[in-house]
C-alpha cells in the first residue's frame, strides 16, 4: 500500500498545534506497519535548513491558474521517513509561522500557497506524474490540502484515491469566488455540490464533498460534526456521507513524553514510584514562583487561550478556585484578553498563580509532571492531546465531554476504570464543581494513587490507531 501523506507542517520542525504532530507519528507508526508512506509538505525555511543536501526529484509544471511551477526535493528523517519538500520560495521562505507573519494576519495569498501544496499532491497522485512511486492513496489533513481531492476529480489523469482528515472543522480555507480561477479549477466546480460554501470558496469543504473517504480525529468527534450544533454549517453534507466518515482517536509519541525518561522534568519516575512526582511539582512551583506547598493540589493548563478551549470558564471562577485552595499554573497565548485576564489573576495572587505567555516545550512537560491535576473545559476538541499526555504523566485531567476527551478521559465515579473529571455543560458552575470533586479525591491519597494509575496504564501509542488507518486504506483501495 502506497500512500502520499499531505499536511501544511510536521513537528519537530514546523508546528503550530497538533497537526504537526500527527505529521510526524503517524506516518511513522504507518511505515511500522508495513505501508509504504511519504510524506508532502512546504519546503519552509527550518526543513531545507534541516535538510540542506535535499535532492530534487521532480518539477511539476503547467498547474493552472496562477499556480507557478515548482520543485520536489527528497529528504529523509533519522528514521528514514521520506519527506517530499513543496519548493517554491517565494511562497514558503517566509518569517511567521506557516499561516501567518509576524505581526499575526494571514498571508493574503494562502488560497495560492496551500492550493499549490493541494495540486502539487493531484499531481503526484495522476497519471502525468514523473515520479516512479505513484500513491493509491493521497491522504490530506485539514484545509489547507483539501484541495488535493477536488483537483483529482476535476483535473484529468487521476489515478489515487484520497482521504481527508478533519483536525478541527472550524477552521475551513474560506476564499473569495475570483480566487477559483485562480487556482486553476473549472468554472464548474462553482456549485453547492463543487467548492462553493455559502458564497465563498472553501477549500475544506471542497475536500468533504470530493474525497474518497472521511476521517476525524477521535470516534466521538465523528458524531459530533454531523449535528447542527458542531457542524460549522457543514452537517448536511457530512451527515450525506455519514457511510464515508470514520472517527479514529489520535495517540501520543511515547518515547517524547514518558516521565520515566522525560529529560525536560526535574525527576523522572514510574508508576511504580509515583512518590517521585513530589520533587516535580516543587521544582515547577519554584520555576514558577509559587510558594512551596505540599498541603495545596497544583492545577496545570497548557493550551491555547481561546474561547473553543473553554478557558474563560476557569477565569470566571479562578476567585473561588484559589479559595478552596489550591494553586493553577498556566502555559499558552492566544486571545488577548485571555492573556490580559490570566496576566491580572496572576498578578493579584502571585502566590498562587502563575502564567506564562507564549510556548515553551521544556516548561510544558514539566507542567505535566509537576502539577497534580489538569484542565482541559474546551467547548469542542476534536481529539486533544494535553489530556492524555496527563494520563501518562499520572496528572488526572478534568475535562468537558467532548470529542476526544469524551474518548479518552473516564470518570472517577468509576473506580475501577476512572482516570479524571468530565462535567457535561460549558459554565462555570459544572466547571467548579468537577474541581471540587478533584480536589476532594486529591485529598484522599490511596483513591488518587488509583486515579492516577489507571490513567498511566491506558494504550495511548500510535500503533493501534496506524492498524485503523492500514485497515482503511485496503478498505479504500478495495472499494
Amino acid at each position: 500500500m502506497k500512500i502520499l501523506f499531505v499536511a501544511s507542517e510536521i513537528a519537530p520542525w514546523v508546528k503550530t498545534g497538533g497537526l504537526g504532530d500527527v505529521a510526524a507519528a503517524l506516518p511513522a507508526a504507518l511505515r511500522a506497519e508495513g505501508v509504504d508512506v511519504r510524506v508532502l509538505v512546504p519546503a519552509y525555511p527550518a526543513l531545507k535548513q534541516a535538510f540542506p543536501d535535499a535532492c530534487e526529484i521532480a518539477r511539476p509544471h503547467w498547474l493552472g491558474g496562477q499556480l507557478p511551477n515548482c520543485g520536489i526535493r527528497e529528504a529523509h528523517t533519522d528514521d528514514g521517513l521520506p519527506l517530499w519538500l513543496v519548493d517554491f520560495p517565494p511562497f514558503y521562505d517566509r518569517a511567521g509561522n506557516p499561516y501567518s507573519g509576524p505581526q499575526g494576519l494571514d498571508w493574503p495569498d494562502n488560497h495560492l500557497r496551500f492550493g499549490l501544496l493541494s495540486r502539487v499532491a493531484a499531481w503526484i497522485g495522476s497519471d502525468v506524474s514523473t515520479l516512479d512511486w505513484h500513491p493509491d492513496i493521497v491522504h490530506c489533513n485539514d484545509w489547507q490540502t483539501g484541495l488535493a481531492p477536488v483537483y483529482l476529480r476535476y483535473l484529468p489523469g487521476a489515478v489515487a484515491k484520497s482521504v481527508v482528515t478533519v483536525h478541527n472543522l472550524a477552521f475551513q480555507g474560506r476564499f473569495a469566488r475570483s480566487t477559483l480561477a485562480e487556482l486553476g479549477l473549472p468554472a464548474h466546480a462553482w456549485h453547492v455540490n463543487g467548492v462553493e460554501s455559502y458564497g465563498y470558496l472553501s477549500f475544506l469543504k471542497g475536500a468533504l464533498k470530493h474525497c474518497d473517504w472521511i476521517t476525524t480525529v477521535s470516534p466521538s468527534y465523528a458524531r459530533e460534526i454531523q449535528t447542527d450544533v458542531e457542524g460549522m454549517g457543514l452537517a448536511g453534507l457530512l451527515r450525506q456521507r455519514t457511510g464515508e466518515l470514520t472517527g479514529i482517536l489520535n495517540g501520543i509519541d511515547l518515547d517524547a513524553w514518558n516521565p520515566a525518561t522525560d529529560p525536560f522534568i526535574a525527576r523522572n519516575y514510574d508508576a511504580a514510584h509515583l512518590a517521585a512526582k513530589a520533587a516535580d511539582k516543587a521544582a515547577l512551583q519554584l520555576e514558577m514562583g509559587l510558594e512551596d506547598r505540599t498541603d495545596l493540589p497544583l492545577l496545570g493548563i497548557v493550551g491555547r487561550l481561546t474561547h473553543q478551549k473553554g478557558l474563560d470558564l476557569v477565569t470566571e471562577i479562578a476567585e473561588s478556585l484559589l479559595a478552596f485552595p489550591a494553586q493553577i499554573v498556566v502555559l499558552g497565548s492566544g486571545e488577548k484578553t485571555f492573556e490580559v485576564a490570566y496576566r491580572e489573576l496572576a498578578q493579584r495572587l502571585p502566590d498562587q498563580c502563575a502564567v506564562r505567555i507564549g510556548f515553551d516545550e521544556g516548561l510544558a512537560h514539566r507542567i505535566e509532571a509537576g502539577a497534580d491535576m489538569f484542565l482541559m473545559p474546551s467547548r469542542f476538541e476534536p481529539c486533544g492531546l494535553n489530556q492524555m499526555y496527563s494520563l501518562r504523566y499520572g496528572t488526572p485531567p478534568i475535562v468537558r465531554a467532548t470529542g476526544g476527551l469524551a474518548d479518552t478521559v473516564t470518570d472517577a465515579i468509576d473506580e475501577k476504570i476512572g482516570n479524571g473529571f468530565v462535567f457535561a455543560a460549558a459554565n462555570p458552575a459544572a466547571l467548579l464543581a468537577a474541581i471540587q470533586r478533584a480536589v476532594d479525591a486529591w485529598h484522599e491519597p490511596k483513591r488518587w494513587r488509583r486515579l492516577q494509575k489507571n490513567g498511566m496504564a491506558c494504550n495511548l501509542g500510535w500503533t493501534g490507531p496506524a492498524r485503523q488507518y492500514a485497515e482503511l486504506y485496503e478498505q479504500i483501495v478495495d472499494a
